[in-house]
């Protein structure tokens, strides 16, 4: 004879994730990262965006 189903027992979660609760999320594919550039393109880039950026007050300004 088969027990009867009990619903009074905790049934754990589906949820949608691949790791389980206690484990951080995967890593995912960077396509770019800044973190991942040289330290020299890393202040040509900043050096370029400043100078982005303070064209732009000197032209509002203006």
């Amino acid at each position: 004879m088969v027990p009867a189903h009990s619903h009074d027992q905790a049934h754990p979660h589906h949820h949608p994730h691949s790791h389980g609760p206690a484990a951080p999320h995967p890593a995912q594919a960077v396509t770019w990262s800044i973190l991942r550039m040289a330290v020299v393109s890393r202040l040509m880039a900043a050096a370029a965006v400043s100078a982005a950026l303070w064209a732009f007050v000197w032209l509002a300004m203006k």
